[in-house]
This record gives structure tokens, sequence and C-alpha cells, in this order.
């Protein structure tokens, strides 16, 4: 598969390809593709193209993967995916819960909203996972490929350029700058990408009522949450069971964090603890307001995803609300699409055209523009007027509890979304034990 020219492949790194040169030019590396960002949609992507044969550098500008994420939920459609890369039972080996229905609780009354039994899938449950040991999984699988380079402490600082066609990234690392050529740059690097930015691509904005304020207490093994979704007057609370900890969203105005800091952390406790699905004596193992981590939330899509060279896939070209927990498996089908429509192509050109990137967007824009769609009708259908004070739970959330078959329906639109993606690329030799 032919690679830049002049420049070292990353697959045989040169020695003077990690760290500049004594001339003092930037070290170079090259390679296929470049995927910028360490997250679920870079991640998933790489080991995709790696076990394709596709030679490719994941840049990620931490260290470890050993963060407080948050949004920790693997939907049945990315399990699906899993199975059918042959990793289903190796990923539910590492510690996790599963949630096979969803509740939602308004005031003094408990509704189911969907369930996921009759999904047609071999994981019929969402399975919440915290997001490091999924990462740690997926770049684990990855290494097994020759073709696979992961380059941890390093931060994308911008692209380079010939003409209006992308070449690669600049980026900087704990010996300084660093180039990396490549034949297709792929921004995987969130809703705050700094590539988006440096390709001159603005998104639109659609907005949200609310920001999320993220907790954590122990838990005590006869700890029961009858409802994942726990609701009153101005107040809305997620507890995740993390199985020796309860992993907390507590959702509040929009701009609202700082005043309601300023409170105190009793004032805090205060709000949070009646919608608790444990006792107030855990809120104890807080040492202050600044164990609440900010989570601000924004929902935006790029119009266009793409530069010639370029392709932003997740959250860099959709900023999910995290109503649904669907963001992260709606950046994995992004991830899976692009690598089932680009091999091929990378396999047979020198570079991708900027008409194969455009069918990477038809497919999944859709999928993306309508999930958004639905958000925001809950957002402001629900999440608006709760933290302004109301607590009624919609006609449509008691219309869910009371027919099981819509129960279903709304189960299989959360666990597998618009269009579920199945992945379809090719399995090349791993590294000689």
């Amino acid at each position: 598969m032919p690679t830049p020219a002049d420049t070292p492949s990353c697959g045989t790194p040169s020695s003077d390809a990690v760290s500049p040169e004594t001339s003092g030019r930037a070290a170079k590396l090259a390679c296929r593709c470049v995927v910028v960002g360490g997250g679920p949609a870079g991640l998933t992507l790489a080991l995709l193209l790696a076990r394709a044969g596709i030679d490719v550098i994941a840049l990620e500008k931490h260290a470890d993967f050993l963060r407080d994420f948050r949004g920790d939920t693997i939907h049945p459609s990315t399990l699906e995916a899993l199975n059918d890369l042959g990793l289903y039972e190796s990923f539910l080996a590492r510690p996790h819960q599963e949630m096979r229905s969803f509740s939602a609780r308004f005031g003094d009354e408990t509704f189911k909203a969907a369930d996921f039994s009759r999904l047609p899938t071999r994981a019929k449950f969402i399975a919440f996972m915290p997001q490091w040991h999924f990462l740690d999984f997926l770049a684990q699988q990855a290494a097994a490929y020759p073709q696979f380079r992961l380059l941890r402490s390093t931060e994308a600082t911008g692209l380079l350029w010939e003409g209006d066609r992308v070449t690669g990234v600049t980026a900087r690392d704990a010996d300084g700058d660093l180039a990396v050529h490549a034949d297709l740059v792929f921004g995987c690097d969130g809703r705050h990408s700094r590539l988006r930015a440096a390709a001159g691509l603005a998104p639109e904005i659609l907005g949200a009522p609310m920001d999320v304020l993220w907790f954590r207490v122990p838990r005590a093994p006869e700890d029961v949450s009858d409802a994942f979704l726990r609701v009153a007057a101005g107040r809305i609370l997620i507890p995740i069971d993390r199985g020796d900890y309860w992993q907390c969203a507590f959702a509040i105005p929009k701009g609202s964090a700082d005043a309601l800091k300023a409170k105190g952390l009793d004032a805090l406790v205060d709000s949070v603890a009646p919608l608790a699905p444990f006792p107030r004596a855990r809120f104890a193992a807080l040492a202050g307001v600044d164990d609440f981590k900010l989570l601000t939330v924004a929902v935006d899509r790029l119009p266009l995803w793409r530069k010639p060279g370029l392709l932003f896939l997740g959250d860099a070209a959709h900023a999910m609300s995290p109503i649904g927990g669907v963001g992260i498996n709606l950046a994995i089908q992004d991830a899976i699409a692009a690598a089932n429509l680009l091999v091929p192509v990378l396999m047979s050109q020198p570079r991708p055209s900027d008409e194969a990137l455009a069918l990477v967007q038809a497919r999944r824009v859709f999928a993306a523009q309508a999930t958004q769609r639905m958000q925001v009708a809950i957002q402001n259908r629900v999440v608006a007027p709760t933290l302004g004070g109301r607590v009624h739970a919609p006609w449509e959330l008691r219309l869910l509890d009371a027919v099981p078959a819509l129960r279903r329906l709304t189960g299989r639109m959360i666990g597998l979304g618009v269009r579920p993606e199945r992945p379809t690329t090719p399995d090349a030799p791993v590294r000689p034990a």
C-alpha cells in the first residue's frame, strides 16, 4: 500500500522519527491514516483500520486513559459490533453492570419506559463500564496488529496542507514538535475539536437547557434503585450503579453551576439527597463542592464533516446531549461506517477522494440528526420544564408504562439507534506471539 513519499512509515519508523533531529527540524512520521483522539470513535476506527492491514497512527494527548469520563454506557449496538469482531466475551470479562430495562421516577410515581429484552442482538442489555476500561480494551486489541501505533502524551496542534488538501497534522509531545504525514486524517478529537477550528469548520449550535454536575459516593450491597432517572421539581438525578460506588449525574439549569457551588456543599447536598436511592449519610464522602464535576452540555453539528484529506467523526462532527447515553455509541457507529466505506478505497487508491469521504457523511448524517432531534424534543418537553420547577410525567411516559410493545420499541431506539452499523472490514494477521 502506498505511503507519502520522503517520510518514514509508522510501521517501520526510522531512528529519528520520534524525536527532533540535531538540526532542530521537527520530527517526522508518516502513515496511511492518522487518527486524532483516543476516545471511543478514534480507537474503534484505529482498530478496524489496523486489522484490515492499513497503517495507522492514533494520537492521544493524555498519558493514559485513567480519567473520569462519566459517559460509560455501552449499548447493544456496540456490543453486537464487538461480537462481530470476536471480542464479545473478552470485553464483558471486564468489570461491568448490566441494565435490561429503563424506568423513570417522577415524584412518587415510577414508570417503565424501555425494555431491551427483545432486541435482535446477542446482548439484550446496556453495559455500564468505566470508559478507561473500554478504551484500554480497544487499545490492547489494536496493539496486536503491526499496522497500529498509539502515541500517548501527544497532542495535535494543527493541520498540514498541500494547497487545499490536508496531508497530515502537527503535534507536540514531551520531546517537542512533531509532524505526522498521512494520506487521510480523521478528526476524532471531541466536541472541543482543535482540528475542526484549524480546518475553518464551524458547527451549527442547537443548544441545551442544562449542564450536569457529576459526583460519586460509596455504594453498599443493599442499595437498590427502582429507577434510572429520578425527577423532582427543579431537579433531575441519574444514579449509575458502579458496583462499589454510585456515579451520579445531577442535571442543573444551563450556566448555574457557579451559583450553586457558591452556596456551599450542604446546600448542594440538600438539593440532591431527596432524589438519591441511598442514605444521606453517604454524602459525607464528598470533601467539598469541587467533588461536583461540571459537564457543560452542548448539542451541535457540522454542516460539512470534511475537507479534502480530512474527515470528522463522533462528537467532533455532532456533539450529542447526554440524554439516552447514546453519544459514545453513535460515535462508534460513525467509526464502523467510515472503516467499512474507506478501507476498500485505501486498499486501491493512494489517497481517498473527497467524494469517498462524502459517502461517509451521507451514510451517517441522518442517524446523527435524527438522534439530535429526539434529544432536543426531550430537552424541550421534559428537561426544561422540570428544571423550571414542574414535576409532571409526560403523557408519552404514561403510555409507555401501560403498553409493553411500545417499551420494546423505545428499547430498540435507545439500544440500537437509528442506523446501527456492523463491521465488514477484513482481518489482517496479528503480530507474532
